[in-house]
């Protein structure tokens, strides 16, 4: 198993915006949002594209991406995921070169079939095709990505002697990983070309259980194929919302969590939290779905979690919007201080450090105040000898 150690940090933003919002300032805070984990040193965001259903109201994470880019400094942004049924392969990869370049290389690629039924139907795809076609894209971007020509035809593109006119600014490509919930499909392609993987679906138990086995089949499928599977290239997505105790989290989190419960239930494709559940914080408490507590909290159910898999390489929150604005911001600051830490070793040379001083405390005192006194008798004995 390849070391997961490091854990890196990372969100997944659909986003999710209540319907009674302005949507000018909720994309807005979405930005912000994004400025301020990078200041807070997370690794890495992922930016959703989604067409219809009202409540995820980025259509082309490529140009929100392309504006965050501007706005940031370290943090490295994904397309969380483009739906790979809804373009021409070729001017997909075309404008993912663009953004490789323009971005000095901190873009990732992440491709699925797409999520909601209604944007596909909305541009005449049937969802039964989506896997298909996802398979397809993809295996014409790697080509594409690869400075291959590609002459194919299928019953949604024609592409004669296409090439890219540009190589990426990262080689020998960008980091691309594929999204993976409750399909076979996604760890199915990205073990095929030796991608990254984003389990997507929830972290219970049972779904735990769900993306273990996908691993498993993404191992297989990446050794069959000729790639080396690392486990550091896995990200797993969960929801958490932290504050300094769990009665503040518990209290922040009415902001939202109704909403986002409604939206699934009415809108998504699959309810996270059952619609016949009346009490959602306790549901996602008791099914182990979700942290909503403190600093020490978060640390166990992420502990959990790698337990559980088996390790992976990157923790992605999902970013829900469940408490308000200052809140939310709260929440990533006390992660990014107390908990990223105990996963990324940055404490430990200092307490090893501070461990030796105190063991050695009363040595070093006494030592220093031998050398206090003798400096004292020396200038003392200076002046007896000057009278």
């Amino acid at each position: 198993m390849s070391d997961t150690t490091y854990l890196r940090s990372g969100i997944f933003l659909a986003p999710f915006h209540a319907m009674n919002e302005n949507p000018t300032l909720a994309l807005q805070r979405d930005m912000e949002l994004l400025e301020h984990l990078d200041r807070l040193n997370y690794s890495e965001g992922w930016v959703g594209e989604h067409h219809s259903g009202g409540f995820e109201i980025i259509g082309s994470p490529e140009v929100f991406i392309a504006a965050a880019a501007e706005r940031t400094r370290h943090i490295r942004l994904g397309t969380g995921v483009v739906s790979l049924p809804y373009h021409n392969p070729f001017i997909l990869a075309d404008r993912m070169v663009q953004l490789d370049h323009m971005t000095r290389g901190r873009v990732m690629f992440g491709v699925g079939p797409g999520a909601l039924v209604h944007d596909a139907l909305k541009i005449g795809v049937k969802a039964a095709d989506q896997r298909r076609m996802m398979n397809e894209s993809l295996d014409v971007i790697i080509q594409l990505l690869a400075g291959e020509t590609v002459t194919e035809k299928t019953d949604w593109y024609d592409l004669n002697a296409a090439r890219l006119q540009l190589a990426g600014y990262t080689r020998p490509r960008m980091e691309m990983a594929v999204a993976a919930s409750r399909s076979p499909a996604g760890a199915l392609a990205a073990g095929r070309h030796g991608l990254g993987m984003i389990s997507i679906g929830g972290t219970s138990p049972d779904a735990m259980a769900h993306h273990a086995g996908n691993w498993k089949l993404y191992e297989q499928t990446a050794r069959a194929n000729g790639h080396v599977p690392d486990r550091r290239n896995w990200r797993l997505v969960t929801l958490m919302h932290i504050a300094e105790t769990r009665e503040q989290a518990r209290e922040n989190v009415r902001h939202g969590l109704d909403a986002f419960r409604n939206y699934f239930s009415d809108i998504a494709t699959f309810p996270i939290i059952p619609p016949d559940v009346t009490d959602p914080y306790t549901w996602l408490i008791e099914s182990q779905s979700a942290c909503i507590g403190t600093p020490n909290d978060a640390i166990a159910f992420i502990e959990k979690l790698q337990a559980g898999s088996g390790g992976f390489g990157v923790i992605m929150e999902l970013a829900q919007n469940w408490a308000d604005w200052e809140p939310t911001k709260r929440h990533f600051e006390l992660m990014a201080r107390f908990v990223h830490p105990h996963f990324q070793q940055s404490r430990e040379l200092r307490r090893e450090s501070y461990a030796f001083a105190l063991a050695h405390h009363d040595d070093f005192v006494s030592q220093s105040a031998a050398a206090v006194q003798a400096e004292i008798d020396r200038v003392a004995a200076l002046g007896k000898a000057a009278e």
